[in-house]
């Protein structure tokens, strides 16, 4: 969940003259007051009113709030409770639903408003879009989350796992005003991450280091997993069964937030009613968490066709127009389901998230006596599985400190940086498929199932896939991580059993659409997150945020690719004609 920008609006069509008004006061039912700024059209006549809740404070939506009211909408910016000039206290996740349903019913009283509402924004303000649904306003006609985070999905945490970055984002929301200068120092950030991770602090101790003793860290820190604490901030299966309002989601293949908004999407395809879900697009692009809200044709070191961006904007207001006031369907939406197709640099449309892969094929991981761990002595990933393999193994030691020389700095390519696969330092398996023979879509979500034995109760692993190009170049793709004691359930957990093997499956994949090309191999890097970036693991079995050095305790894995243990890497392709040729070495 990154700070959004109100930045990028569109210059382009009819411009009306704009009516400003600033302090704007907006009453709450416990008399707490919000402020907001409003932007809207000068003529008199009555226009749907368009508004974003946000922590970010009102200013930083200038721009495109000026943009809305110059194409005839009238939109308002609003400082969520306690930041910006509102009243109360800012505490995140927990108000903006309730204090969202009183705005949208404020709104629909007011004389230059039409009595219909509906909402704007991304990230956090995604997020405000879904929990202020879940109140279910009346005049709430339509909205539009772009990278909707989700409380205990993808923030604070991913499947159990913490990350520093959640004390970056504290600071930034810290007090009344954005402290947006302080957030974007990308070098005092790496600094304290790396003064966490160098001298083996408890995570814990993250506020203390960063010199801004959140109390709400402590809390979030306290409720590592998705507990009663977190649960009132998501729909229940009831509530997605009400909702009947149109719906247009906005992610991209990276976006830090797309598992967020794939959540909401996908469990509203699970509960939702046939006629409420027929109204619910989904929009994926090859954007970041920024671009899916202006999209960028570079992305971390990849550069897209100019197809790859368009006007979100403009797709906002045809998407208000049509559902607010009568106009025609957006042209872009020709199905419920719009994505871009990285390598072939096209957009494709399906009538569901997962419609166009043909089937999943299973690649099993397989190595030569066991070598699997390095990029130049891999295993591979092949059609057949194993008979009589004999298993790859890696150590982890948290103690061990040569990775942060890789993250002195902030690496902007990272797409294509190889760094992390370069130099495991021992701890990592790496499995190769054979070149495909023919260009492949991947579309979907990849599936891991690996069976691995452990010597101790608890460790973190992470895996990434990634494309390998015939010339040597590398693509970042998708990645998975999961916490041992929670292989079972994200809610209870379970330690390891050492020397027992256990079935880890992963299945938290992002997703991504890409055209494999041919001659390309997938990259399968397995290992334990070792980074100032993530949460460590000290691999105790104890409370993970309180571990420091004291408690660390090597970890030796040890993962099957047999008979009993076939280990495999799920892809769903699509298919151009029949079924695919065989991957395998000329």
């Amino acid at each position: 969940m990154r700070q959004e920008s109100g930045k990028g609006a569109s210059k382009q069509g009819p411009e009306g003259e704009v009516d400003f008004s600033w302090g704007v006061q907006i009453p709450l039912r416990d008399s707490v007051r919000l402020n907001a700024t409003l932007y809207r059209p000068k003529e008199e006549t009555p226009t749907p009113a368009i508004f974003t809740l946000t922590p970010y404070t009102a200013d930083t939506y200038h721009e495109r709030a000026y943009n809305f009211a110059q194409h005839g909408d009238a939109f308002l910016v609003v400082d969520c409770r306690g930041r910006g000039n509102s009243e109360g206290e800012f505490e995140p996740f927990v108000n903006e639903g309730r204090d969202g349903h009183d705005v949208v019913e404020w709104l629909a009283t007011q004389p230059w408003c039409d009595g219909s509402v509906t909402m704007w924004g991304g990230s956090y303000s995604g997020f405000n879009q879904w929990t202020t649904l879940k109140e279910f306003p009346p005049h709430l006609k339509a909205i539009v989350p772009a990278a909707a985070a989700h409380a205990a999905v993808d923030f604070p945490f991913f499947k159990n796992i913490l990350f520093p970055y959640e004390m970056r984002w504290l600071t930034l929301t810290s007090g009344l005003t954005a402290n947006s200068a302080l957030f974007g120092e990308d070098a005092f950030w790496i600094e304290k991450f790396r003064e966490l991770y160098l001298h083996h602090r408890p995570f814990k101790d993250l506020d203390q280091v960063v010199g801004n003793l959140s109390t709400l860290f402590q809390t979030w820190i306290q409720h590592p997993t998705p507990d009663p604490y977190w649960e009132p901030m998501a729909l229940t299966p009831d509530e997605y069964r009400r909702i009947a309002i149109p719906i247009l989601t906005i992610t991209g293949h990276y976006d830090g937030d797309q598992p967020g908004a794939l959540h909401y999407y996908r469990m509203h395809m699970q509960h939702g009613t046939p006629e409420a879900t027929a109204k619910h697009h989904l929009v994926i692009g090859p954007w970041d968490h920024a671009g899916t809200r202006t999209p960028n044709r570079e992305v971390g070191g990849l550069k897209f066709d100019e197809v790859s961006v368009i006007d979100l904007n403009e797709l906002h207001r045809e998407w208000y127009d049509w559902t607010l006031k009568g106009g025609s369907k957006p042209e872009f939406l020709k199905k419920r389901v719009a994505y871009f197709v990285m390598g072939a640099e096209e957009w494709k449309y399906a009538d569901a998230l997962e419609a166009n892969a043909d089937g999943r094929e299973r690649l099993y991981l397989n190595s030569r006596d066991g070598r699997a761990n390095d990029i130049f002595h891999s295993g591979t990933l092949q059609d057949a599985p194993p008979k009589d393999s004999e298993p790859d193994a890696y150590v982890y030691d948290p103690l061990d400190l040569r990775p942060a020389e890789l993250e002195k700095k902030l690496v902007k390519n990272y797409l294509t940086d190889q760094r992390y696969a370069l130099r495991l330092y021992g701890n990592g398996l790496v499995y190769h498929s054979s070149p495909f023979p023919e260009d492949t879509e991947v579309t979907g979500f990849l599936r891991l199932v690996a069976w691995i034995t452990l010597d101790v109760p608890d460790t973190d692993f992470v895996v990434t896939v990634s494309e390998l190009l015939p010339d040597g170049s590398h693509v970042f793709l998708s990645r998975d991580l999961l916490r041992a004691r929670y292989r079972e359930s994200l809610t209870q957990e379970r330690l390891a059993t050492p020397g027992e093997a256990h079935e880890y499956v992963f299945d938290g994949f992002t997703f991504f659409s890409r055209q494999v090309a041919r001659g390309s191999r997938l990259r399968l890097l397995l290992r334990s997150p070792n980074s100032i970036f993530v949460q460590k693991n000290y691999n105790s079995g104890g409370v993970v945020a309180e571990e420091s050095a004291r408690d660390a305790r090597t970890a030796h894995v040890i993962l099957h690719h047999d008979v009993e243990h076939p280990s495999r890497v799920e892809l769903p392709l699509v298919r151009r004609d029949g079924p695919a040729e065989p991957m395998s070495d000329p």
